[in-house]
C-alpha cells in the first residue's frame, strides 16, 4: 500500500470558537495518564513528593468544587485562609514529567475543567475575546495551564486579569513552567514595569520543585542524525510509514506558511497525519518564525508525530543568541521535543 502524502503548506484550517473551547483537554500523549503511570526517579526524592501534593491537591478541588474560594478571591476580597493552597505551580527544567502530572490532576478532579498550555489561553481570547473567554472558563472547576510564561507586557496584562475573574468566579487553577512566578518574565520585557500584575500572578501559589534531568535522555540514545539527501527521506518514509499519511515539506516553506497560519491553529494544522519529514532544515535566525516554530514544535509533541528531515539536526535549529537569550527556555524545550519525536521516527 503506498503512503498517502500530503503537505503542511497547502493545508489552511478553520476553526470555529466551540472547536477551540473543546480542544483544552490533554493531548493525545497525555490522554490516559494518572499519578499511578507517572514514574518518579529514585535519584530524585522532589518527583515522589510533587505526586503526593498534587494528590492533596486534587482531593482538596473534589471535595471543595468550584465553591471553595479562588486562587486570588482572598488576595482581592479579605484575608487569605489558612490550610491547602489556593493554586498550584509546578516549578522543574525540561522533561521530568511537569505535564504529565499536570494532566493526571486534571484527570483526577471531577466536573467541567480546562486544560492548556498558556499560548493556548493567549491565542483563546485572541479567538473568542476576552470577555467571552472568562464567561466560558468561569463555569469550570479547574483551569490547567501547562508551560506558563510571560513573553510579553501585553500577556502579563492579560493573563493577569483572566486569572484574577477566574478565582473571582472560584475556579482553581494549576500551572507549570521552566521559571519561578516571581520571575515571569524577565530577559524577555522590562519586567519591573509590571510588578504588580506579575506579583498577583504568583503571590498565592504554592509552589513545587520538581528536579531531574530531561527523561527524553535518560538512558536513550542520542538523536539520530538527519538523512544524507531528499532520496533518502523518501525512501525512509516509504519504510517507516507505508500506508500512512504523512506531510512533507520543504522547510523554509513551512516556516513561511507558519506566518499565514494564526497559532490556534496548529493543532488542525497537523489533524489526521501519522508523521511529519521535512527537507532542508535549517538554522532559523528570526525571533519571530523561532517563537512560531516552537508553537509547531509544541503541537507536533503532543500529538506524538515522528519526524524524519534532512539539513541541520535540530540541535542546530536556532541561533546560538536564541538559546542564550530571554527565550532559552521555549528553545530548549523545543529541541528536547523535536528531538524525541526524531528518535521516535528511527525506531518506527
Amino acid at each position: 500500500m503506498s503512503t498517502q502524502i500530503e503537505h503542511l503548506v497547502e493545508r489552511d484550517p478553520r476553526v470555529s470558537a466551540d472547536e477551540l473551547l473543546a480542544g483544552f483537554t490533554p493531548s493525545e500523549r497525555f490522554g490516559e495518564v494518572s499519578f499511578d503511570t507517572y514514574r518518579p526517579d529514585p535519584s530524585q526524592p522532589s518527583q515522589a513528593q510533587a505526586v503526593e501534593k498534587l494528590q492533596a491537591f486534587a482531593a482538596g478541588v473534589s471535595g471543595g468544587g468550584a465553591s471553595g474560594g479562588g486562587l486570588f478571591s482572598k488576595l482581592f476580597g479579605g484575608q487569605k485562609s489558612s490550610g491547602a493552597a489556593q493554586g498550584i505551580y509546578l516549578d522543574g527544567g525540561f522533561g521530568v514529567g511537569k505535564t504529565h502530572l499536570l494532566a493526571s490532576l486534571w484527570h483526577a478532579v471531577p466536573g467541567p475543567k480546562a486544560f492548556g498550555t498558556f499560548v493556548e489561553y493567549t491565542n483563546l481570547v485572541g479567538a473568542l475575546t476576552f470577555r467571552r473567554t472568562v464567561d466560558a472558563l468561569k463555569e469550570y472547576t479547574l483551569v490547567c495551564i501547562d508551560e506558563f510564561e510571560l513573553d510579553d507586557p501585553g500577556d502579563t496584562v492579560l493573563m493577569s486579569r483572566l486569572m484574577r475573574e477566574l478565582a473571582d468566579a472560584g475556579v482553581k487553577l494549576a500551572a507549570t513552567s521552566n521559571t519561578l512566578p516571581g520571575s515571569l518574565g524577565e530577559g524577555r520585557f522590562a519586567a519591573q514595569d509590571f510588578q504588580r500584575e506579575i506579583q498577583v500572578l504568583s503571590s498565592q501559589f504554592e509552589v513545587v520543585r520538581i528536579d531531574g534531568e530531561d527523561y527524553r535522555h535518560r538512558g536513550l540514545p542520542d538523536a539520530p542524525s538527519p538523512l544524507p539527501d531528499d532520496a533518502a527521506l523518501d525512501a525512509a518514509v516509504e519504510q517507516h510509514f507505508a500506508g500512512r499519511r504523512v506531510a512533507i515539506d520543504d522547510f523554509d516553506a513551512l516556516v513561511e506558511h507558519l506566518s499565514r497560519v494564526h497559532p490556534s491553529r496548529y493543532r488542525a494544522l497537523i489533524e489526521g497525519l501519522d508523521a511529519i519529514a521535512w527537507r532542508g532544515v535549517r538554522t532559523i535566525d528570526q525571533q519571530a518564525v523561532a517563537l512560531r516554530f516552537v508553537v509547531l514544535a509544541d503541537r507536533l509533541y503532543d500529538r506524538d508525530l515522528p519526524i524524519l528531515s534532512t539539513g541541520v539536526p535540530f540541535d542546530r535549529v536556532f541561533t546560538e543568541e536564541m538559546m542564550a537569550g530571554g527565550y532559552q527556555k521555549k528553545y530548549y524545550r523545543a529541541v528536547s521535543r523535536l528531538t524525541a519525536l526524531a528518535r521516535e521516527a528511527d525506531e518506527a
